[in-house]
């Protein structure tokens, strides 16, 4: 496991499309998303330590907020083939047992993974309705221990941009493992 932060957002970067298979068997595009305020891209996968220890707060943080409001979105980039734990029946499994209020697709040519600029498990991009990319950072600050969250980071990034007030600076990175590239990058 490679432990890596993401590098600073390039605010005002606009999202890419994509088209991508999700674990509900339909192809999703970054327009299916647009009736929504605010959307957060979130590269994950199933394996990573770090996305495991935030899995329940991530998925409270989404059935938290409704869809009109801001919609997430969670990509898997893995290698499937080194990583089998990441495979797409897999994902389905996962997503399934854990109730995910989120589309979880998977990026098997890892295109999309590259166009965000994604490094790690889990990387945060937040963006505006306009869909340029307003913050680029951690869930919170206590990755490992949910108990020792004093300060939720994306939650408050969300609700700034609802609020059309500007969002709390610095943005701090996020920390995860690794993407785990198909040519071992």
């Amino acid at each position: 496991m490679v432990l890596l932060h993401t590098p600073p957002g390039e605010l005002g970067f606009v999202a890419p499309d994509f088209s991508l298979k999700g674990t509900d068997g339909n192809k999703h595009t970054l327009k299916d998303y647009k009736k929504s305020s605010v959307l957060v891209v979130m590269f994950i996968c199933n394996h990573c330590p770090y996305v495991k220890a935030i899995e329940s707060r991530l998925i409270d943080l989404a059935a938290g907020f409704s869809k009109k409001e801001a919609v997430f979105v969670a990509i898997n980039s893995n290698d499937q083939v080194r990583y089998p734990e990441d495979s797409f029946k897999k994902m389905k499994s996962r997503a399934k047992k854990k109730k995910y209020p989120f589309d979880y697709l998977v990026d098997e040519k890892q295109l999309v993974a590259k166009e965000y600029g994604a490094v790690c498990t889990p990387d945060f991009f937040v963006f505006n309705s306009e869909r340029k990319l307003c913050y680029r950072g951690r869930l919170d600050d206590s990755p490992r221990n949910p108990k020792a969250v004093k300060n939720e980071d994306l939650k408050l990034a969300i609700q700034a941009l609802l609020a059309n007030e500007p969002i709390a600076e610095p943005q701090h990175a996020s920390m995860g493992c690794s993407i785990k590239w198909i040519d071992g990058e």
